[in-house]
């Protein structure tokens, strides 16, 4: 036992050191990894040294602390100093405590701090070759603090390749910062690979250096690719926060709710993004006036909101905030920069207007218009000379009659009382006013629940004035029987005196009688009748006669009234046919109707009786009268009566027995509208005998002169002119009488057309393609026009039947008779362009240029010519063009009827 005691012993202090051997094991496999830090010996106090990644060690952690209170550790891992240092030996260390407090977790990491002045010694290569452990050719980290305080050259790193252990291996590099822009900033020592920068670099000018390191043998020979470096600068805080504006301006309104958004303010910063150094905070330093507070702004968002309800523009219409933005997230070491915020409160229309005296007392006189009485003033502390601030007046209670009205002064904003309808002082001696007042804006809730409309009292007393007789109305009037008798009295227009309501001592006279049919008594205004009253005169309407009656008091003081005197209708006019002449067309009628009128009232009027009132037993034979209504009848005819003019009485009776007989012209013609029987018809007696007047009779010796001087014009035409090719002309159609055909069938007559010629001037070729147009012959309804087409002789045909004319196409020299009708419109559309193209070559040189007087063509001048177009060529609107027949003198309709057979 005794032994077994002492192996026991050692055998359990083995565990123990076991086991606590394993749980340092443990403990540092879960430590962090070392951090080394290159610094320079002497530090600043609040100088930026490098970062540490805190993530990789401890993800959770809460809390950071530093063993070392010359170092100070921020969130994201950047080492700051807190005090000046200076380094007494080459290295110095400190540990970073990572904790967690909710898991009561715990980590930490070493920070090594090396000194920068160590350097590699130089070595022999064979000595490197010797003890140098063995290295790859890759692209290795390496950065360096922007605005470094040196000593410089300051070492960077070594780039070292592998093959310098068979080979001598000198090192180079280029790219920017050695032999471009910026030059000779870095260097690399040939021998050793050591990378050396030369002075202090400005991050926010170069954030990084691409460089390419080159390893190559003594004589030339290079055993390794380029190898990339990429020296990033290492951002150091050296940048204030800058406000993009040197001052704000914002607006906000008064009474606003708690949390409205002010503005928003903003700032940048150049340095490193996302990192501590353009980390902003911003915040409120001061305000002016200092209280109470009303404003807040967010830290990050640099947005500022109200924290009160209370702004009052009546009280401060203007608040100044001095604002500040810090980098490193607010700390106090951080770089910061003021500027300043001038909130502007903007008026509401929270304060209504109220009136300064609560009445008032004015007077007026009568008969008084268009004059201010009273001016009303108000207070408001609202903005002035805003729609806040401006007042609308209002009359609510007084002003039934219209006679007053308020409106606003826009210089005072005070409130103009006028009169604009006269007071009667007999009517009312005193008016009673009240007045409200609003703003043009509307009220704000506020200001309307706390708040009713101010108004005030206004007492307005009349004056009374002497005034002159009143005619009122200004219209009268009395009734008096048509054709009474002359010297019938009546009464007349009354005036008045407004003060004595009576009509004593009152003159009245006469102004204006149309037709000077009364008299108007000085003393009393009655009337009497002085000629014969006819209401049914042209200028009575609706039966009244309206005088003007001028009335007078003994001072000279008048008035004017008018006098209606209503014109009670008698039977003193029978009715009759204002329609005296009539047309019946005897193909398409047998009948028309007539229509009576009566120009007394209803009363006196229809329903009518039509009789014939004539003692010729022939005109009752021949005629017959039915009535159609109460005021219509039929007429109609009997036994074919001949085609004439007939004058027939007809005798027509109102209700009362009243008649009056109307000689009615009654025209009984062939035809198919009353228009054309009116143009046609000879005048004939009742018994329908024709007479024709001497102007008739030398009409027609005139037309029968002219057409045997057309004949005879036409046949010297053919014996006499020489063979010339021939065409229309382009007024045929006004130049001759054209077969219209319009009432009945034409005449076999032969016509001739031969004379008329149109000369081309031109080539054979343009001769040929205008063509001639030959002499036309009618026999028996169908008239041949004979053309020259291309040089030979070809003949169209036309054919006359009713408003159709016919053109038969006829080829290779003889004639076809094909019977094809066309329209006039047709032939003329065949013709019309052939000589417009003709007449275009017409009056043409050899250089085909016009002659000077050759009509030319003229351009748009701003509008068209009010007469339309006169040019050959002009587009016809017509599809014959035949309507100047119907509007012929009587002359020239009996020549056209000698020659047309029935």
């Amino acid at each position: 036992m005794a032994a077994a005691g002492p192996t026991g012993s050692r055998s359990g202090a083995l565990c123990r050191l076991l086991l606590l051997t394993l749980t340092i094991l443990t403990f540092a496999s879960d430590a962090c990894k070392n951090v080394t830090l290159r610094v320079p010996s002497k530090l600043d106090a609040e100088k930026f040294i490098g970062r540490v990644d805190l993530e990789e060690c401890f993800k959770s952690a809460n809390q950071i602390y530093s063993t070392d209170p010359d170092f100070q550790i921020l969130k994201d891992g950047s080492v700051y100093t807190t005090n000046a240092i200076l380094l007494s030996s080459e290295k110095r260390s400190f540990t970073i405590l990572l904790f967690n407090t909710e898991n009561q977790e715990e980590n930490k990491i070493v920070v090594l701090l090396e000194h920068q002045t160590k350097v590699l010694k130089k070595r022999h290569s064979k000595e490197n070759v010797l003890r140098r452990s063995k290295r790859r050719w890759a692209p290795i980290p390496c950065s360096m603090l922007e605005n470094s305080l040196g000593p410089f050259p300051l070492l960077l790193q070594q780039v070292q390749s592998d093959t310098a252990q068979n080979y001598t291996i000198y090192y180079s590099i280029r790219g920017p910062g050695v032999d471009q822009e910026p030059l000779n900033l870095f260097y690399v020592e040939r021998d050793t690979g050591n990378l050396y920068c030369t002075r202090p670099v400005d991050r926010e000018q170069y954030e990084s250096f691409e460089l390419v390191a080159f390893a190559t043998t003594p004589d030339g020979y290079t055993p390794e690719l380029p190898l990339p470096l990429l020296i990033k600068i290492e951002d150091e805080n050296d940048n204030y926060p800058i406000f993009t504006e040197t001052t704000y301006i914002f607006t906000v309104s008064e009474n606003c709710k708690v949390g409205s958004t002010v503005g928003q303010v903003c700032a940048t910063d150049k340095d490193e993004p996302d990192t501590m150094h353009t980390r902003l905070r911003y915040s409120i330093i001061g305000q002016v006036p200092a209280s109470p507070t009303l404003f807040s702004m967010h830290p990050t968002t640099g947005v500022i909101t109200t924290t009160s309800s209370q702004l009052d523009r009546e009280l401060i219409d203007k608040y100044q905030l001095k604002i500040k933005v810090q980098d490193m997230d607010g700390q106090y070491f951080g770089l910061q920069t003021t500027s300043t915020c001038v909130i502007n409160i903007e008026d509401v229309n929270d304060n209504m207007p109220t009136f300064t005296r609560a009445s008032y007392v004015t007077s007026v006189e009568e008969n008084t218009a268009d004059v201010e009485i009273l001016r009303v003033s108000v207070e408001d502390k609202d903005l002035v000379n805003t729609a806040n601030w401006r007042a609308n007046y209002t009359i609510l209670k007084g002003n039934e009659n219209g006679n007053f009205k308020i409106v606003t002064d826009p210089k005072t904003n005070e409130g103009v009382l006028c009169v604009v309808k006269p007071l009667n002082y007999e009517e009312k001696q005193q008016v009673t006013l009240q007045i409200g007042v609003v703003n043009e804006a509307p009220y704000s809730r506020e200001a309307s629940s706390r708040s009713t409309m101010s108004t005030v009292t206004v007492t307005v007393n009349v004056k009374n004035q002497d005034e002159g007789p009143e005619c009122s109305p200004p219209t009268q009037t009395v009734r008096i029987k048509e054709n009474a008798p002359v010297g019938t009295k009546s009464n007349g227009y009354k005036a008045y005196d407004p003060e004595t309501r009576g009509s004593s001592g009152i003159r009245y006279k006469k102004l204006n009688d149309p037709k000077g049919w009364v008299i108007v008594d000085e003393n009393s205004g009655s009337i009497q009748v002085f000629r014969n009253l006819d209401r049914e005169a042209e200028t009575i309407r609706n039966g009244i006669y309206n005088i003007t009656v001028l009335a007078s008091d003994q001072a000279g003081r008048t008035c004017t009234g008018t006098l209606g005197i209503i014109l009670e209708d008698v039977n003193d006019n029978g009715p009759f046919i204002p329609k005296q002449t009539v047309v019946i067309c005897k193909p398409v009628m047998s009948s028309v109707e007539i229509v009576a009128v009566d120009p007394d009232e209803p009363i006196h009027g229809p329903p009518f009786d039509f009789s014939l009132e004539s003692s010729d037993s022939e005109v009752q034979k021949m005629w017959r009268l039915e009535k159609i209504n109460d005021t219509a009848a039929r007429l109609s005819y009997r036994n074919d009566p001949p085609i004439g003019s007939y004058v027939i009485p007809i005798r027509v009776t109102d209700r009362l027995g009243q008649a009056r007989t109307t000689a009615l012209n009654v025209k009984l013609c062939d035809c198919i509208t009353e228009n054309d029987c009116t143009l046609r018809v000879s005048p004939r007696i009742g018994n329908g005998e024709i007479k024709l007047g001497k102007w008739a009779i030398l009409a027609i010796l005139l037309g029968i002169g002219l057409l045997f001087c057309i004949l005879f014009t036409l046949v010297c035409g053919v014996s006499g002119a020489p063979k010339q090719p021939k065409v229309f002309p382009d007024d045929l159609a006004q130049q001759n009488l054209i077969v219209s055909n319009t009432e009945a069938p034409g005449d076999d007559k032969v016509y001739s057309t031969n004379s008329f010629t149109t000369h081309a001037v031109g080539t054979s070729a343009t001769q040929g393609a205008c063509g001639t147009m030959g002499s036309g012959v009618k026999n028996g309804g169908q008239e041949t026009i004979e053309m020259v087409k291309g040089g030979h002789q070809t003949s169209e045909c036309c054919r006359v039947a009713g408003h159709h004319h016919t053109l038969d196409s006829c080829r290779g020299g003889h004639v076809e008779t094909d019977n094809c009708q066309y329209m006039y419109s047709e032939w003329h559309n065949y013709t019309q362009p052939r000589l417009c193209e003709k007449v275009h070559l017409c009056n043409q040189d050899e250089n085909h240029q016009h002659a000077q007087d050759y009509v030319l063509m003229y351009n748009y001048e701003g509008r068209g010519s009010v007469a339309g177009s006169v040019g050959c060529c002009s587009e016809r609107q017509e599809e014959d063009g035949l309507e100047f027949l119907n509007h012929l003198e009587p002359k020239f309709r009996t020549l056209a009827e000698v020659c047309i057979k029935r």
